[in-house]
């Protein structure tokens, strides 16, 4: 049930490598692109498939007649994204990305059978000649959103609605708390898991259980409107994920963290045209437009806005970054010092909280 892990830099492969089956494409150059989309969620989910559907767009909207389009969603993660991922291969499509970490495998056995058809899979590690890898650094979102969120919580009590417990969540956790260690050490994280990305009641019902404990700001790792619309009816606040969810609370919609997929999508596309992809790791945040926060909230104060602004521009040029140290675990080890920060390859394995978080990681 894992999705989004943070890519792992790999090793042994060497960068740069570029497909002998590009000069065929470049050869067909008179036919259309066909490029396929694999979603683990609906496009209604106004969050993470919705916002990859949006990516494709773009790249309709770039390449107009010289791209031919597909998506499926709702595809479960195991053998039916499989048989998914190998019906678009078969019928001829030249590019194929998979948008869920629990796509990996799949995508790689059959990356296996297809050599000659590129493929890009969204957040995971594994890699081959004609298969590469994508990922948003939403932590960096994140950071900006436990900052204000430290700032217009009057009752100290913040709330996150969480996925699943693979290290892309746990990590944003952290960001999170990391936030509000330095902004305002008082204020508590309190953590709910749904196990699952997609469950509008699963995610109302845990929303509305935080509110019932206290919590006046809530974050989520999943992908529905849901805990945004309980926020609104109960006047809290909220963050939205992924998308602009400003449209579903109005007065509760505190800040989007919105992850932009069409420059990626965009740019892999035109190199799988012109000849020039290669097989890479692609990490991307807000230095490349991939993490945007579009707007705030008007009710924010204008020096915390300010100052949101001020660390979104310091993470863009590398001044400011989440995971610096010092930073201590959950039982107040130092596992980071003082000038140090935590790389790559330490987040996209990251199965720890940080201090101040008092629950536990579900095993």
């Amino acid at each position: 049930m894992k999705r989004r892990q943070f890519n792992k830099l790999v090793t042994g492969l060497a960068a740069g490598v570029c497909l002998s089956a590009l000069s065929t494409l470049s050869a067909q150059a008179a036919d259309p692109l066909k490029v396929g989309f694999v979603y683990v969620g609906p496009i209604g989910d106004h969050g993470w498939s919705y916002q990859h559907d949006q990516g494709r767009k773009s790249v309709e909207a770039e390449f107009g007649d010289k791209v031919q389009t597909t998506y499926v969603e709702n595809v479960a993660e195991g053998a039916d994204a499989q048989r998914v991922i190998y019906n678009l291969a078969k019928t001829g499509h030249n590019l194929i990305f998979t948008t869920s970490f629990g796509f990996m495998n799949p995508t790689l056995k059959v990356a296996k059978q297809f050599p000659n058809v590129v493929f890009e899979h969204a957040t995971g590690y594994k890699m081959a000649k004609n298969l590469g890898t994508y990922i948003s650094k939403t932590f960096e979102g994140r950071y900006v959103a436990g900052y204000v969120a430290s700032q217009v919580t009057k009752s100290n009590k913040i709330g996150y609605i969480a996925s699943f417990p693979i290290p892309e969540v746990i990590r944003d956790i952290n960001a999170v708390q990391l936030a509000l260690n330095k902004y305002n050490p008082e204020a508590e994280l309190k953590v709910i898991w749904v196990n699952s990305w997609f469950d509008p009641g699963k995610e109302a019902d845990a929303a509305n259980a935080m509110m019932d404990q206290g919590v006046d700001v809530i974050l989520q790792h999943t992908d529905s409107p849901a805990a945004m619309q309980a926020a609104e009816r109960r006047g809290i606040y909220a963050v939205g994920q992924a998308s602009d969810m400003s449209s579903f609370g109005p007065h509760a919609h505190l800040l989007s963290v919105v992850d932009e997929w069409g420059p990626h999508y965009i740019r892999t596309v035109k190199a799988v045209m012109d000849g020039t992809w290669e097989a890479k790791a692609n990490v991307e945040g807000m230095k490349e437009g991939s993490i945007v926060i579009p707007g705030f909230n008007e009710s924010i104060p204008a020096d915390v806005v300010t100052h949101a602004k001020e660390l979104i521009a310091g993470i863009k040029d590398g001044s400011v970054y989440p995971f610096a140290g010092p930073i201590k675990n959950q039982a107040g080890e130092l596992v980071v010092a003082e000038g140090e920060r935590l790389n790559y390859e330490d987040l996209e394995k990251m199965n720890w909280y940080v201090e101040g978080i008092t629950s536990e990681i579900p095993k």
